[in-house]
């Protein structure tokens, strides 16, 4: 099959779809990878590296666009909705709950679309939205420290304090793989750590992973209104797969928050879960609004882009091994990939995009 690999668009997004491992993988048994010049450049690798591999390097998207398969990290956008094509697969992140445009588009195209983030095991498990999961839940900690500098709009707050002074207030909303992370960075920086989550197994499991350190909180309206106005850094968290995410904190709460606290919401790619945060991106982080710094950027790992990459590819290659091999055969084959497609033949797939746009389908 001819592969492409197209370079990410999205604002400072270095991650590329395949790794030099992984195109070497592939042309091992046969199949041919087309990679855009320079797509893998960013997250370290070069044009030489894929050659070296057996990969063929071509100058432009549209050369990269015009295969079978397309394997990418983040979502097409609008520049590259005419490049998408009938009975094409594409492989990436797409999050269509909070992208009608795109979703539109999709089926318009005919193309068969996959989505990394609802490619769901048997047990419920995420697997290809799990690595990435993990460095977003790390990130949250590390960028939530840097913008509570004065020097970047923040409380001047150190979140692990020092002998005498108080740690800072990490509020964690959400307890899946991004909370658990973000608490695991969160008590290792010092910080008094929250959880709060609707599900009291969860919670459970999470005792036993951090016992005392962590204070874990069911979450109710009642609660969140108690929990978020002493946050110095409130961590949004929440995850319903393939749909939306629910509004959680509203702005009337957000203006109860002390001047200079840090708002960051990993679930900003599904719509976010706080009424006053809006997308942001690499370039532009950040902005102010009710007096509290807020950090939007859907494609947090895109930072970390030597580390997230690898990452994801150990993911996603034996997937991508099955769709070159056998093509849309694959989805019978593997009943977790199959969950993954989320637009196909002109028509919504997957369950939760349907009831994201009941007026698309048909």
């Amino acid at each position: 099959m001819d592969i492409g690999v197209p370079k990410e668009r999205k604002d400072r997004e270095y991650r590329v779809g395949l790794t030099p491992s992984s195109t070497r993988m592939l042309c091992e048994v046969g199949h041919e990878v087309f990679v855009e010049t320079e797509a893998g450049v960013g997250a370290g690798f070069s044009d030489r590296d894929y050659l070296d591999v057996g990969a063929k390097i071509v100058p432009s998207a549209e050369m990269a666009w015009d295969r079978e398969l397309i394997v990418k990290v983040k979502e097409p956008l609008p520049a590259e909705y005419e490049l998408l094509k009938d009975k094409q697969l594409l492989f990436t992140y797409l999050h269509l709950a909070a992208e009608r445009s795109l979703t539109e588009q999709l089926i318009a195209s005919g193309t068969l679309a996959i989505a990394y983030e609802t490619v769901e095991l048997p047990n419920g498990r995420l697997p290809l939205l799990t690595p990435m999961s993990i460095i977003a839940g790390r990130l949250s900690v590390q960028f939530g420290a840097r913008f509570l500098e004065r020097q970047q709009g923040g409380r001047g707050v150190l979140l692990g304090g020092i002998p005498g002074v108080s740690p800072g207030q990490v509020t964690i909303l959400g307890g899946g793989v991004v909370g658990a992370e973000a608490a695991r960075i969160a008590v290792g920086m010092g910080a008094k750590v929250q959880i709060l989550d609707i599900n009291v197994d969860r919670l459970a499991e999470l005792e036993i992973l951090f016992g005392s350190r962590v204070e874990l909180l069911y979450s109710s309206s009642a609660q969140i209104e108690r929990v978020v106005p002493e946050a110095d850094l409130l961590i949004g968290a929440v995850l319903v797969l393939g749909r939306r995410a629910p509004q959680l904190v509203s702005r009337h709460l957000v203006s109860q928050m002390k001047p200079g606290s840090v708002l960051i919401d990993v679930s900003v790619d599904q719509g976010g879960c706080m009424e006053t945060l809006h997308p942001t991106s690499h370039t532009e982080p950040v902005y102010l609004d009710e007096g509290v710094v807020h950090y939007g950027v859907p494609n947090m790992p895109g930072a970390v882009p030597w580390t997230a990459t690898q990452a994801l590819n150990n993911a996603t290659l034996p997937y991508v091994l099955q769709l070159a091999n056998a093509g849309v055969g694959a989805l019978k084959q593997n009943s977790a990939l199959a969950k993954g497609v989320n637009v196909q033949e002109h028509q919504i797939i997957h369950p939760a995009v349907q009831e994201s746009f009941p007026d698309l389908v048909s």
